[in-house]
This record gives C-alpha cells, structure tokens and sequence, in this order.
C-alpha cells in the first residue's frame, strides 16, 4: 500500500499538473469577441398549430440572452423562452407558465437577483390574456437546460385546454454528437437491412460485446444497451426523462468540471470519456446527474450499420458513476469510479425510458456473456464489474405509448426479472 506522504504528493502533483493544463487551454482559447445579435434566436423558431391557434417557439443562447438583458442569466441558472400566440378563435386563452416550469421565475425576482430595475425585465415578459384575434408574444423565464431544452406550452379558455410540445436544441452547446455525420458512418453496401424480429435478434447478438481502448487491443465495460429508432424520437424521450447531451472534451468544460469538483456547482453536461467501438470513439454521450457531478447514469452510443424496418440500431453502454478516482489511465488525470453491478443501471434505464412515452417494445439479447461478482471484470481505467451479460433493446417510436402499452418481447430473461436469478 502507498505511504500516507506519498499518495497525498500524487493527489497534489495530479491536480497541480490539471490546473496547469486547464491556464494553458486557458491562453490558447482567447480569441475577440464579435459582437451578438440579440434577435438571432428568430432565426431558429418552431411553429405548432391546433385548430386556430398557432403557437411559435425559440429558446436564446446564453450569449444571445445576455444581449436581450443585459446581464448574464445563465449564471443565476435563468433561461428565457420566447412564445408567440396567435389566436384566430372567438375565445379568450391563457398561457399557464407553469407548464413550462413549475418554478418558473417572476420577472420581479430575476430583476432582484441581478439589482437591476424591473421595469425592462417586465417589458419583455409574456402577457396574459391572448384575446381573439390578436397575437401574443414575450418571454417566460424558466430554468435553464443546455444542448437541449423541453417546452411543454398549456394555453386554457373558458371553453377549451391546448397544448403544444417542443424539443429545441442550442446552436452553442459542444455536443460530442455534432461532430459526427451519421449519414457517412457507413457505405451503402455495408448497411444491413432487416426485417424480421428473430432475425433481428440474432444479429444483435453478433455486435461487439465490449468497449475498447483506441487501439482496439484493450477491453472495458460491456456494450449493454440497444436503442433503435430516430433522432426525433429517441432525443425527446430522453430530454423528458432529464438526461442531458455531454459536452465535448474543451477548455470550457474542462474549467466547468474542475469548478464542480471543488466547488459542489451543478454541472450537468460534463464530458465523458472516449471509448471505442467500430474503431471509433461514441458517437453520443449522454448523461443524468445527481447534485454532486461526482454521481450519475452516463451512456455512449455508437450508430451500427444494421436498420430494423428502415430504422437506425445504435449499440451502446451505461454505468452508474459512484465516485471520482485520479489515475494515469485517464486523458484527463481524474476518472469517475462505476458501480460495479452495471445491470441495475441498465434496469434503471429500461424503467426510467418507459415512463417517456416513446418506447413500443422492449427485450432482451445474449451479449458480452455472464461475468460474476466472486470473478468481476474489469473495465479500462481498473474498476471492476459483473453483469448477466445481456443487453436491453428499446425499440422507440412517436409518442403516445403508456406503460400498459409497451410490449414485452419474449426473448432472453435478465437477471431479477419475471424469474431470472439475480445471482451472479
């Protein structure tokens, strides 16, 4: 075991050496500012209509916000959401901002949180009522969502109850999957087109078992989670469900990481890691954290070239994060710790993915095979972990789907349900 004296003079050579790295991002990152305009979110508008109302959408970017107020609302966790309402009805509605956030904030209250006068935060805020034959429109001030953001709109009347739904995406936000072309991943002579559930299954089964390292020679975790559907199906589920897009590794996010570490700040969009599968690093990462950055559900997902009834098949991984480590092993230096038992992430996520209203059917695929807690595997940064060795497949589709409509498939039977043994 390492003495005392030296572990603590790693721990401080480990951090010394992050900080040193995190003023060099620092300096090479200063660049001039341009100046932002503060209209540039009605370029990115969304539109809804129902009957006679139609209702339009955008969210501004932080920079773009700070721009319409004069200050930064992000740093006080506000997010201004921008709603039109045009009404061609004979009755009189209302916009509920609680549908948009139950903890929305009053214009009064932002204005106090920044000691500025409320006067220009009132001007810009959305105002009720929205009589026939007039249009609406101003902002409501919610809590703030980064890559993307949820907007549920309730408008009532006397008469009548609307509602609109929205997923928007921030131009801003360094997400790992917007550096990939999913269209170009593979060549057309190499997608697999199937039809056939069974058949389905069995080439399921086929796709990588495990995560590597860049070189390939290396394994980690195990690929325990299957997501087939679209974009504008899979994303929405999982933004309703909390999760949140990871940033790509930069010098922003790197201080962002650093600062909740030390600090206790939220910091729910932190990069993960890169692992490979394909001979590539994930293609999405997305993750659900707890108060602390310390702990929470990550996932990474890699398109595969197989399409189930012209849908998209992504194979990937999840583990629940516990704890942070410092270790070589990492690009980084520091490294979350994993729960060992990486099944009850994957059963979280199956429970946690039903409640979104976007998965039809769910089953279960041999994958990387049984690994048992007296024997555990481990991963690539050392941490151990044990598993039944299957993987979850979600099969995602427009909502409505309630839970009583999920369709269970009978296929393979994981550990601690409907009779599985939870032994290992």
């Amino acid at each position: 075991m390492m003495e005392p004296s030296k572990s603590k003079k790693l721990y401080n050579f480990y951090f010394f050496s992050l900080s040193v790295l995190v003023f060099l991002l620092q300096g090479c990152a200063t660049t001039k500012s341009t100046p932002v305009d503060p209209l540039a979110y009605k370029n990115r508008t969304e539109s809804s209509a129902i009957g006679e109302l139609t209702i339009t959408v955008a969210v501004p970017t932080i920079s773009e916000t700070q721009a319409i107020y004069g200050v930064k609302l992000a740093s006080k966790y506000i997010q201004p959401v921008w709603v039109e309402v045009k009404n061609d009805s004979d009755d009189t509605y209302w916009l509920l901002p609680s549908g948009l956030d139950p903890n929305y904030f009053f214009p009064s209250e932002a204005a106090f949180a920044f000691n500025m006068d409320e006067e220009n935060f009132q001007k810009l805020e959305f105002k009720n009522p929205i009589r026939p034959g007039s249009t609406q429109a101003g902002f409501v001030l919610v809590n703030l969502d980064e890559g993307f953001k949820a907007i549920d709109i309730d408008l009532i009347s006397r008469e009548a109850v609307k509602s609109f739904s929205f997923i928007t995406a921030d131009p801003e936000f360094k997400a790992d999957f917007k550096l990939v072309d999913f269209e170009t991943l593979f060549k057309a002579e190499d997608i697999i087109n199937i039809e056939d559930e069974e058949e389905l299954r069995q080439k399921l089964a086929e796709l990588p078992n495990f995560t590597t390292n860049a070189d390939g020679d290396e394994y980690g975790d195990p690929l325990n989670l299957v997501l087939i559907g679209e974009g504008n199906d899979i994303i929405p589920a999982l933004v309703r469900r909390n999760w949140h897009a990871t940033e790509t590794i930069w010098y922003r996010a790197i201080m962002r990481t650093i600062r909740s570490y030390l600090q206790g700040e939220r910091y729910r969009y932190s990069p993960i890691s890169p692992l490979y599968v394909f001979g590539r690093p994930q293609d999405v990462g997305w993750q659900k954290a707890r108060s602390t950055i310390n702990e929470r559900n990550h996932m990474r997902f890699w398109l595969s070239p197989l399409r189930f009834r012209g849908k998209k098949v992504f194979v990937g991984q999840i583990s629940r994060d516990i704890g942070v480590k410092f270790t070589l092993k990492s690009p980084t230096i520091s490294t979350h710790v994993i729960d060992p038992d990486v099944d009850e992430a994957r059963r979280y996520f199956v429970e946690d993915l039903g409640y979104s209203q976007a998965v039809a059917k769910v089953g279960y695929v041999k994958g990387a095979g049984v690994v048992n807690k007296e024997e555990p595997g481990v991963n690539l940064v050392g941490d151990p972990f044990y598993t039944d060795g299957l993987r979850a497949v979600l099969f995602f589709e427009s909502r409505p789907y309630t839970l009583s409509n999920i369709n269970h498939l009978h296929w393979e039977t994981p550990s601690g349900f409907f009779g599985g043994s939870k032994e290992k």
